[in-house]
C-alpha cells in the first residue's frame, strides 16, 4: 500500500467521507450535494488528502509553471462592477491605455529566453475599434514570433464579437490569423444569477459567458476557467458554478486548467462586505475544484491572488500548477493583494522542491514540457 493511501486511510478513519471515496475510487462523478459537503465538512485534512490522492493519479509529484508576462492593457472600462478596484473611467487621471507600440516594447523588454507566453486582458474600454484587438496580438508576435498569445477573456470576447460588424467564424479567423493561441477565461465570476445581479450586473451573465466560451471552443481555441470566490456567494453557488463549467467541458473538452481566484475586497465597493478569503478557505476551494472537476486535467494555485506561500501548500491540496513569473499584474495588485508582481523563476522552482514536488517547465497548453 503507498505511502498516500496509508495516509489517506488514518485521516479518513472515523470521518463520514468515506462513501465520497468510494464514488472516486469506482470512477463515479461525485454530485452537487457531494460538492456542499466537501466545502462543509469540518476536516480540511481529510478533503484535502481526497483531492491529493486524486492529484498524485493525475500528474505525480509534477508540479508545473511556466515563464510568462502579463500585459493588462487598459484599466478605461465601461462597467462599474463592485468587486473591481481596476477600472477606471475615460479621462481619470489614473487612466492608461496601451498602444500596439507599447505591447512591443514591452515584450522585446523580457530578456529571459524562455519567456512562452504573453496574458492580455483588460477593461472593456469604450472607443477602442475591432482592429485594435487585431493589432495588439500582431504587435506580441513581431515582438517574440514564437511566443503564445493568451489574451481577452470572455467579456473581452462577447465585446470584440459584437463591434466587428462581422461573423462569428470571420471574427475567430481574424483572431487566430494575428495570432491568438488560447484565452485564459476570465469574467466567469460566480457562475449564479444571483451574484450577477448583486455584484457585475452591468457586465455578462451565466448563460452569456459560458455561450461565448462554448463559441471559442467550438472554433478551435483552448482555455481556462475561473471562480472568482470570497466575496458574497454562498457555498450552493460555488459547487453550482464548479458543475456548469463541467457540463460544458463534458461537451467541448476546451478547458486546460481551472483556476480559483481569491477575491481580495481593499479599495472596491465590497470592501465592507468581508474581509480577505483566509489560507483555510483558499485550500479548500482548490481541493473541492480538484474533487468536483474530474474532466479538467489541471487545478492552478495562482500565487498572485493566494499568495506563494498558500500557493505552496495548495501543491498538496489538489494543484497540480502555480501559473507562472507573472512579471506584471495590476489588476489584483489594484484590489489590494499582498504578494509581489513577480516571482522569479529560481523562486518557483524554490517553492515547489520545498513542498516536497518536481519543477516542470510547461508551455501555455501543456504540450511541450521539460524538468527543471
Amino acid at each position: 500500500m503507498s505511502a498516500v493511501v496509508e495516509g489517506l486511510d488514518r485521516l479518513l478513519e472515523g470521518s463520514d467521507l468515506a462513501d465520497i471515496r468510494d464514488k472516486i475510487e469506482r470512477g463515479e462523478r461525485l454530485d452537487f450535494e457531494d460538492g456542499v459537503r466537501l466545502y462543509r465538512h469540518p476536516d480540511l485534512a481529510a478533503v484535502g488528502a481526497l483531492a491529493h490522492e486524486v492529484r498524485t493519479r493525475k500528474h505525480g509529484r509534477k508540479a508545473y509553471f511556466n515563464i510568462n508576462l502579463h500585459l493588462d492593457y487598459t484599466n478605461v472600462c465601461l462597467y462599474s462592477c463592485k468587486f473591481c478596484a481596476f477600472a477606471a473611467k475615460p479621462g481619470e487621471d489614473r487612466a492608461y491605455l496601451m498602444t500596439p507600440e507599447d505591447v512591443h516594447a514591452r515584450i522585446s523588454a523580457v530578456a529571459d529566453s524562455d519567456l512562452s507566453e504573453v496574458h492580455m486582458v483588460a477593461g472593456i474600454h469604450p472607443d477602442l475599434d475591432y482592429d485594435y484587438y487585431l493589432d495588439i496580438v500582431r504587435a506580441a508576435k513581431r515582438a517574440k514570433p514564437d511566443i503564445h498569445v493568451k489574451a481577452f477573456t470572455m467579456v473581452e470576447i462577447d465585446h470584440i464579437l459584437k463591434i466587428s460588424g462581422k461573423s462569428e467564424d470571420r471574427v475567430f479567423e481574424d483572431l487566430r490569423e494575428a495570432g491568438l493561441g488560447s484565452c485564459p477565461g476570465g469574467g466567469a465570476e460566480i457562475l449564479a444569477t444571483r451574484i450577477h445581479k448583486a455584484v457585475f450586473r452591468e457586465k455578462i451573465g451565466p448563460e452569456e459567458w459560458l455561450e461565448t466560451a462554448r463559441k471559442v471552443q467550438t472554433h478551435g481555441f483552448k482555455m481556462n476557467a475561473t471562480m472568482l470566490y470570497g466575496h458574497v456567494e454562498r457555498v450552493e453557488e460555488r459547487v453550482e458554478h464548479l458543475c456548469r463549467l463541467r457540463r460544458l467541458q463534458d461537451e467541448t473538452g476546451g478547458f486546460m486548467t481551472f483556476i480559483p481566484l481569491a477575491f481580495w475586497p481593499y479599495n472596491t465597493a465590497l470592501r465592507n462586505y468581508g474581509k480577505v478569503t483566509t489560507g483555510w478557505n483558499d485550500l479548500r476551494q482548490i481541493a473541492v475544484s480538484r474533487l468536483m472537476l474530474d474532466n479538467i486535467p489541471n487545478i492552478k494555485a495562482y500565487w498572485v491572488m493566494m499568495t506563494p506561500r498558500v500557493a505552496q501548500t495548495a501543491l498538496s491540496f489538489g494543484a497540480n500548477d502555480l501559473d507562472g513569473t507573472v512579471t506584471e499584474e495590476r489588476i489584483t495588485h489594484d484590489a489590494g493583494t499582498s504578494a509581489p508582481m513577480l516571482l522569479p523563476r529560481d523562486e518557483l522552482v524554490r517553492l515547489i522542491r520545498g513542498a516536497g514536488f518536481e519543477p516542470v517547465l510547461r508551455d501555455t497548453t501543456y504540450e511541450s514540457f521539460r524538468p527543471v
